[in-house]
């Protein structure tokens, strides 16, 4: 389904969705986020990189497992706590972190099936803001199977055409919310659908940065195992974890049983985001740690991403977001990362 809305109409459609919880890019101090909206005229869709990606809102930094307490008279009781199920979409997404969801689908789906996860997942509608202009200099989607207007994971893409935008309808949940406000929506016309495919192609001109021989990088990984490249390029790493906590595809998590009172006993099993540039991500109980120095956990981070997630699922587990290009205060750049990579000669 294609269809053509004018700007104008927008905070009409979203008023009419109100049996959604509703989230968008808001700003506030000078950071975006996507966070839940109140007032659809305030709704703003020319925004550059969220800090956090839409990840957090269908598998959140912290969440309740189960609580549980006892007693003398009941002993050990457990509560399992489960999302709710509420009706949700998020405005303005952008190609490459829809494709990130699309890609963490693969990890809490196949052997076991996240019931956290897919409670949240099965409950939100996409609707995707295709990038006519990059919203970060350090963004390299093309490099990683990606595209400015990818519609993988996506409900709803939408495309800025000046004064109106171009909306493709991919699902039912897609039409479910089109059929909402469907009197605001026109059908595309032939020359909408050129001006489209001209955004289309200037859009993929305006992607400066690239990973050069990126087909080479997973075979020659294999063989850097003991390198010691990973010993000079970790050597500027704070070990602050940003470059993962903002990371779209990263999903390490940790259990941990948070105790709120010991008398009578009560608490609560939570789940909360982990990160493999800590030192403590892969400590054992024995004191023994796998991974005890930056370089092993540089290693981690690169090998994940661009050979044993290759090696499982086919893909790249980068979407070419650029946020950790970005937002590292040290300047360690994965695109130069992996150029050197590529370039390996051992």
């Amino acid at each position: 389904m294609e269809k053509v809305l004018d700007k104008k109409s927008f905070p009409q459609w979203v008023t009419k969705l109100s049996s959604y919880k509703v989230y968008a890019p808001v700003q506030e101090d000078e950071a975006w986020n996507y966070e839940v909206i109140t007032n659809p005229e305030k709704v703003n869709l020319d925004f550059p990189n969220t800090v956090l990606s839409p990840k957090k809102i269908i598998f959140p930094q912290r969440e309740v497992y189960l609580e549980f307490s006892s007693s003398d008279e009941d002993g050990l009781e457990l509560k399992e706590v489960l999302p709710e199920e509420e009706p949700s979409v998020i405005f303005g997404v952008r190609p490459c972190d829809a494709r990130a969801l699309a890609l963490t689908d693969k990890v809490f789906s196949g052997d076991f099936e996240d019931i956290y996860y897919w409670k949240r997942r099965n409950q939100v509608a996409l609707v995707g803001l295709a990038c006519s202009v990059p919203p970060s200099p350090n963004c390299f989607c093309l490099s990683v199977d990606g595209s400015p207007f990818s519609t993988e994971g996506l409900d709803i893409l939408m495309s800025d055409l000046d004064s109106k935008y171009f909306v493709e309808v991919f699902s039912k949940k897609g039409e479910q919310l089109i059929n909402a406000a469907k009197t605001l929506f026109k059908p595309a016309t032939e020359k909408d659908k050129k001006e489209l495919e001209k955004n289309r192609t200037e859009a993929k001109k305006r992607i400066s940065r690239q990973i050069q021989n990126i087909k080479k990088i997973p075979p020659v990984l294999k063989g850097m195992f003991d390198s010691p490249f990973w010993d000079e390029e970790s050597m500027s790493c704070l070990r602050c974890g940003i470059c993962t906590y903002l990371c779209p595809t990263c999903h390490c998590f940790d259990i941990n049983d948070e105790v709120l009172s010991s008398s009578p006993l009560k608490g609560r099993r939570i789940r909360t985001w982990d990160n493999c540039q800590f030192p403590d991500f892969t400590m054992h109980s024995s004191g023994h740690n796998p991974r005890p120095d930056k370089a092993s956990r540089l290693r981690q981070r690169i090998m994940h991403k661009f050979q044993y997630f290759v090696d499982r699922y086919k893909n790249y587990q980068c979407t070419g977001c650029g946020r950790c290009i970005s937002r590292c205060p040290v300047g360690i750049d994965i695109i130069e990362v992996l150029d050197k990579v590529s370039s390996y000669e051992g």
